[in-house]
């Protein structure tokens, strides 16, 4: 009887263990303060993230005692130490090149009082380049480079967007020579490139010409034949960097603009093998007309709930853009691609504009209000009006609306930060209408991170194009990886056999202004072994479907996705580069 009495206490037990044990679930999670107002932000190592703010009175400070506005964000243990930079980094853009170094570009010129409290340079000409650490886990020896004399843009470019291109160097579109309160009426109507091309003379776009006044940081897409897609108030073309032609494209649907200041977002969706056939998705933004007097907007004025989607084949271009709704509108969300193909819409806020001050009403300094606290999930396989979804997904305490960043971390969450639409570093008491400077740094956890996960191991540090490599693989116990369902995302077409399992290869892209600038997952076909021990991946076919340069490597079995793992594609030389691999199929 006293045996029978205690095996029922233990099952007991075991169940109330079971009951009280929360299941995995998206969650937000707190991760300390960073020292900056993070509204730029990019992945540059396994543990580190540059964040860059501008020139201005941030609480952090360089060795020197003076205020920093660049910053290395720790993920392993969530602190921040200050960079020292030159120029001001103030609405910037950037990109990793084919080496490997991070390239911050364009910037703001201070002006008083932050010149003064800063010592900052002119940085509307700039290249921040983001040289290798002595000890890159830690980040001791980070440093950034500049030399605004020797070294610098052959146009003055604030709000232009980067583009890792197919030859591993940077494409810079667009911008504007002086800073304007709100609509773009100084425009830089040309792209240029780093290392510079042409003899260093900007190309002249008709397309920058047509779309404005609501065309700064045009969205910008590598795709995988080496061409650009480029989307500039709600104008879109294809751009052929080598042949220097433009093609017009359809406009996007109702008016919609998604550039800032009427920011939406826009993202290249995940490239398949065999075809890799190129899909852009399109949210958010102002159905307002460009044409409007700044005076008769409002941080009230609804922001568009559209999401336009596009293929970007022959047939897809005719057919012109799909419309989809999302569940509330948004003015300044961002779309972060997550390892199993899916894309979650994040931030931003129901009502208003981008910028700061400069419409008729405002919400405090803001031009934009009521935020959106509650992320989208977005599934591209699934039926017209079944894609998005809120279901399970949490709600934040803390708004990120113009300024702020949000970026995929190699851990496979989503790192938070930012949100700044004030003039200066700005404390509001309570009651007061406005959103203040925001230091708090968040993730948002996927279900995955309380569970156990595959793990990668013996990734080797280069892969070549269209060749075969092996990666080392733990599955967890009781992940099935026989079910061709359950082991590949589900917008993926029929895999050849049940040992197949899809590999993301992603880069995390730039973070800026409502736009994740050259983001982008790549599908490699790889093959399970009998032992379930290792994994042989056929890389991309060549460097324009995944343009030279970093990336990680993730593995999704099932509900589950692995750490991501660093490597070098291709060669890792300086750009430019030849062409590198096999062509695809015309």
């Amino acid at each position: 009887m006293g045996r029978a009495l205690k095996a029922a206490f233990a099952t007991l037990a075991v169940i109330v263990s079971a009951l009280a044990a929360p299941s995995p679930a998206w969650k937000f999670v707190e991760k300390g303060v960073s020292g900056i107002v993070a509204l730029e932000a990019i992945v540059v190592s396994p543990k580190l993230v540059v964040f860059f703010d501008r020139a201005s009175n941030d609480p952090l400070k360089t060795a020197d005692g003076k205020t920093a506005w660049g910053e290395l964000w720790n993920l392993e243990t969530s602190t921040g130490t200050p960079l020292k930079l030159v120029s001001d980094t103030f609405c910037a853009s950037g990109a990793l090149l084919s080496n490997g170094t991070m390239v911050s570009v364009g910037g703001n010129l201070p002006v008083p009082p932050d010149s003064n409290q800063t010592g900052a340079a002119d940085g509307r000409m700039a290249f921040r380049l983001f040289g290798p650490c002595l000890d890159p886990p830690a980040g001791a020896g980070c440093s950034v480079f500049e030399d605004l004399e020797h070294l610098h843009l052959a146009e003055t470019r604030w709000y232009p967007s980067s583009l890792r291109i197919f030859d591993g160097s940077l494409m810079i579109v667009g911008g504007i020579h002086e800073g304007t309160p709100f609509y773009n009426t100084d425009p830089v109507n040309s792209f240029e490139f780093f290392p510079s091309k042409d003899g260093g003379v900007p190309r002249p776009s008709a397309f920058l010409e047509r779309s404005l006044p609501a065309n700064l940081f045009p969205r910008v897409f590598a795709l995988p034949d080496g061409k650009v897609f480029m989307i500039a108030s709600n104008q879109s073309i294809i751009y052929d960097v080598e042949t220097k032609t433009e093609t017009i494209l359809p406009d996007l649907p109702n008016g919609v603009r998604i550039n800032n200041p009427m920011d939406g977002t826009a993202q290249l969706l995940p490239l398949s093998p065999p075809d890799y056939i190129p899909e852009v998705l399109a949210c958010g933004g102002s159905d307002k007309s460009d044409q409007t007097p700044v005076e008769e907007l409002s941080s009230q004025d609804p922001a568009s709930s559209q999401c336009s989607r596009i293929t970007l084949t022959p047939a897809g271009i005719a057919k012109g853009w799909e419309v989809d709704h999302m569940p509330q509108g948004r003015m300044m969300p961002e779309m972060i691609i997550m390892p199993n193909g899916q894309i979650t819409i994040i931030n931003g806020g129901e009502t208003g504009y981008a910028a700061i001050k400069s419409i008729g009403i405002t919400t405090g300094n803001s031009n934009a209000d009521h935020p959106v606290l509650t992320p989208i999930l977005y599934t591209p396989s699934a039926p017209l009006g079944r894609r998005m979804s809120q279901a399970g997904l949490p709600t934040t305490n803390i708004a990120r609306m113009y300024h702020s960043s949000v970026t995929l971390t190699p851990q496979g969450n989503i790192l938070l930060a930012g949100s700044n639409p004030n003039g200066n570093i700005t404390v509001l008491p309570p009651g007061q209408p406005g959103f203040p400077s925001e230091f708090r740094v968040q993730t948002l956890d996927p279900p995955f991170m309380t569970m156990a996960r595959p793990i990668l191991a013996n990734v080797p540090t280069h892969i070549r194009f269209n060749q075969h490599f092996t990666i080392q693989i733990s599955v967890p116990a009781g992940v099935s990886t026989t079910s061709v369902k359950g082991s590949r995302p589900p917008f993926m077409v029929s895999l050849v056999s049940d040992s197949e399992i899809p590999v993301a290869l992603m880069d995390l892209g730039y973070s800026s202004h409502a736009f994740h600038s050259s983001a982008r997952l790549v599908f490699m076909d790889a093959t399970l072994s009998k032992d379930k021990r290792s994994l042989t991946v056929l890389s991309p076919p060549n460097n324009r479907v995944y343009p030279p340069g970093p990336a990680f490597i993730f593995v999704t079995i099932g509900e589950t996705t692995s750490a991501g793992a660093h490597v070098m594609v291709g060669s890792g030389a300086n750009p430019p580069l030849k062409d590198q691999g096999v062509p695809l199929p015309i």
